[in-house]
């Protein structure tokens, strides 16, 4: 059952403790005897209608009321209102240190004033992001691949002896069966350092996969084709040819994506 709607004289006393006396909604709530969802419900459609305390002169119950409660829009007008970009939200929203969807909302209702209000961009937003599944699945056979690359932030290391901190590479492979994982710290992610942790990972691990499967990276990846990729001869020559044959009677091929 809805609940029942505040007098405009309650609305006016809930605006002015939020945007005056600075209170927080818990605390207007509690000394006003409502839901905390009450308080945030009146809060966010001031905000939609461009409200602060103290109100315009000559605002009355009547005017106040139409601008809090505007009239429920018809569907043809609805479809008519500018719909946002999601898949540019998206992005903005996945990005490093990223903004929130109440930033982009108001964003939009800034670009859009006549827009859909608040509830109604994150419950389209979720429902574009539930759409939004793509998988994919892989079958690997037990030590078929590894999968190697540096780790995209620098680490630090402390020397425990001296205290000294060096910023360090970190080198990651993976079994693509069991998921087993090899990490070590590098000084650089240069070729020296590349095909160095290669054999360190092949010692640890006692034998070496059929492939090695590394990204794009320049140590080992020259020219970056899905079908043909050019691969650093000194990488290619010294992992095929050196180190693979210790661990397996036939040389391994190394394919890059």
């Amino acid at each position: 059952m809805p609940t029942e709607r505040l007098s405009m004289r309650k609305i006016r006393d809930v605006v002015r403790l939020r945007f005056e006396s600075g209170l927080s909604e818990r605390v207007i709530a509690r000394s006003m005897s409502l839901s905390n969802g009450s308080v945030n419900s009146y809060l966010q459609r001031a905000r939609v209608a461009g409200l602060r305390w103290p109100l315009p002169d000559g605002l009355d119950d009547v005017a106040l009321e139409r601008l809090l409660f505007p009239p429920t829009s018809t569907p043809e007008a609805a479809r008519a209102r500018p719909r946002p970009d999601w898949a540019s939200l998206d992005k903005e929203m996945r990005r490093k240190g990223g903004v929130t969807l109440a930033l982009l909302w108001e964003e939009y209702r800034g670009a859009h004033p006549d827009g859909f209000g608040y509830s109604w961009f994150c419950e389209r937003y979720r429902a574009f992001k539930s759409r939004l599944r793509p998988t994919m699945r892989q079958s690997h056979a037990a030590g078929e691949k590894v999968f190697v690359d540096f780790a995209g932030d620098t680490i630090d290391v402390v020397d425990p002896s001296t205290g000294e901190v060096r910023p360090m590479k970190l080198f990651v492979a993976a079994m693509g069966a069991s998921s087993y994982i090899f990490a070590q710290a590098r000084p650089s992610e240069q070729i020296a350092d590349w095909i160095g942790a290669h054999v360190d990972l092949f010692a640890f691990l006692g034998g070496a996969p059929k492939f090695v499967v590394c990204d794009n990276l320049k140590a080992a990846v020259t020219n970056p084709d899905r079908y043909e990729p050019g691969l650093n001869r000194s990488y290619l020559s010294r992992i095929s040819e050196k180190w693979m044959p210790v661990f397996r009677p036939k040389s391994c091929e190394i394919k890059g994506i």
